[in-house]
């Protein structure tokens, strides 16, 4: 905060971005088998390729995302609004999301698929986002200091507030 500038209050939200997340193929999380007898190989033989000539298709094997945090004056908690896009910048649909979830998230969100996550209009760059819904944040938050007596007396400070909204 600058003392020039005349009001106390800033907007804005804390971003991270471009956060690069390898996902896995078939291949890689073991779900491609061999079938048959012992000792074959699961390789095909290539044919040769000429590289001047492939197009090539990139699979979409690196996701990124982009998280920012923002204030919901309605509920008045912190809301984590996120994308995820292939490296070509394809944006992931929900699925391709859920796949890159914790079991404790994805088991979530198959329970209460919109009210968990929800696909909303940013409210500073005005394009579609994926949100956690901050229905159920402030309860949560009270769980989380309700053995706190000093926050009863003084309140949370704020940088202590969001470590812990983080963490949760």
């Amino acid at each position: 905060k600058q003392p020039w500038f005349g009001s106390r209050e800033a907007e804005g939200y804390l971003s991270l971005e471009n956060i690069c997340l390898l996902s896995l193929r078939k291949e890689d999380r073991g779900e491609e088998t061999c079938q048959g007898e012992e000792g074959t190989s699961c390789f095909k033989e290539e044919e040769p390729t000429d590289s001047a000539t492939l197009v090539q298709n990139y699979d979409c094997d690196k996701h990124y995302y982009d998280f920012h945090v923002i204030y919901n004056a309605s509920y008045r908690v912190p809301v984590l609004y996120f994308r995820a896009y292939c490296s070509g910048g394809q944006p992931l649909v929900l699925d391709e999301i859920e796949k890159g979830l914790p079991s404790c998230s994805a088991k979530a969100l198959s329970e209460s698929k919109w009210t968990f996550i929800t696909h909303e209009e940013h409210p500073y760059l005005n394009r579609p986002w994926y949100k956690l819904h901050p229905c159920g944040t402030s309860e949560w938050m009270k769980l989380l200091f309700l053995g706190d007596t000093t926050q009863k007396k003084n309140g949370v400070a704020i940088e202590l507030y969001l470590v812990a909204w983080f963490s949760v």
